[in-house]
C-alpha cells in the first residue's frame, strides 16, 4: 500500500509542478482507454464496465488494446485468472510495437493449471524484433481467488514486471555493451484470453478440457501512466515524468530483498540458463539481467 501512494502522489506532484506531457490515466469505465480486438461477445462489462469478464468456450476466446501508444511509463491491471481445471488455457497482458518485423513486446503469459496445481507466469522481453527471452515463476498465491496486480514499469534504464508490487522480472538497459533495449517504438497495451494446449501446460502434455469450458477471467482497475504517442519528442526523456525519476532507476533495497526471494524461491525456468536451447549464454544473461 505504501508503494502504491507513493506511485500516486509523485506522479500527481510532478504532473502539477512540470505540466509533463504525460497522463495518468484510471478510467471510470473500460472503453475509455481500451476497445475489443477479438470476439466482443466474449468480452462483458460488469460493475458499470468498471471491470470487464473475459470468455473463452471451444468457439472462441478473445482480446483487447489500449486505444493509444505509449513511449515508456507504467501500466498495470487487476486480473483474477481462470479457476479451477485451467489447464491449457492463456491469459496474457501485455505490450506490443504493432510491427511485424522489429517490434518490441512486454510479456506477461498466465500459463493455465490442473487443479491444485500452481498458476505459472511466463514472462518475455522483445526488442528490435529479437525474442525468446523466457523466464517461469510459480505464484505463491491462487490467482483465480481474488484480484491481484499485474504491473509494467519501462523507463530508459530497465524494464520491470511486478505483482502486487513484488518485482519478478528485471531486464536492464545494456545498449553500451551492444544489447538491444526497446526504447525507440511506442506500445500499446493489450490483454487475451486463449486456448494453446499444444504448449501452455507442461509443454503441451496437459490439454484443455472442454467440459469445464467456459473459462472466465476477470479484469478491474485498468492503469496507464505513460507518454502517449504521437506526442513530442522530447516526451520520453523529459526528467519530469515520474518513472524516469531517480527512485525508479533501481530497485528499491526492499524491491531488491523481495526480488532475491523470489529468484531463489518461485523461478522453475529461466532462458538465461537453459544450455539445450542456448549453448552459448545469451550476452543479456553475462550482463547481469
Amino acid at each position: 500500500m505504501a508503494t502504491s501512494l507513493r506511485y500516486s502522489a509523485l506522479s500527481l506532484l510532478l504532473h502539477l509542478l512540470a505540466f509533463s506531457p504525460s497522463v495518468s490515466a484510471r478510467p471510470a469505465t473500460f472503453f475509455q482507454d481500451f476497445h475489443v480486438t477479438w470476439a466482443d461477445s466474449h468480452i462483458k462489462q460488469i460493475e458499470g464496465g468498471r471491470a470487464i469478464q473475459l470468455v473463452l468456450d471451444q468457439n472462441s476466446g478473445c482480446g483487447f488494446a489500449s486505444k493509444g501508444q505509449y513511449l515508456f511509463g507504467r501500466v498495470s491491471m487487476k486480473i483474477k485468472l481462470v479457476p479451477g481445471d485451467s489447464a491449457g488455457t492463456v491469459t496474457a497482458f501485455y505490450m506490443n510495437s504493432d510491427t511485424d518485423t522489429i517490434r518490441d513486446e512486454l510479456d506477461f503469459e498466465f500459463l493455465g493449471n490442473r487443479t491444485g496445481q500452481p498458476y505459472t507466469v511466463q514472462t518475455n522481453v522483445y526488442a528490435h524484433g529479437k525474442g525468446d527471452r523466457e523466464q517461469r515463476v510459480n505464484l505463491w498465491f491462487d490467482p483465480a481467488a481474488d484480484f491481484h496486480t499485474y504491473s509494467i514499469l519501462w523507463n530508459h534504464h530497465h524494464v520491470v514486471f511486478y505483482v502486487d508490487e513484488v518485482p519478478i522480472r528485471v531486464y536492464k538497459n545494456n545498449e553500451a555493451r551492444g544489447i538491444p533495449f526497446p526504447k525507440f517504438q511506442p506500445m500499446g497495451v493489450y490483454s487475451t484470453l486463449w486456448e494453446a494446449d499444444d504448449w501452455a501446460t507442461r509443454g503441451g502434455l496437459e490439454k484443455i478440457d472442454w467440459s469445464k469450458a467456459p473459462f472466465f477471467a476477470y479484469y478491474k482497475d485498468f492503469d496507464i501512466e505513460g507518454c502517449p504517442m504521437p506526442g513530442p519528442a522530447s516526451c520520453a526523456a523529459n526528467p519530469a515524468n515520474w518513472w524516469e525519476g531517480s527512485n525508479y532507476q533501481q530497485l528499491s533495497a526492499m524491491e531488491a530483498r523481495r526480488y532475491r526471494w523470489v529468484r531463489l524461491n518461485h523461478v522453475i525456468y529461466d532462458y538465461c540458463t537453459d544450455k539445450s536451447r542456448y549453448p552459448v549464454t545469451p550476452p543479456e544473461c553475462l550482463a547481469g539481467i
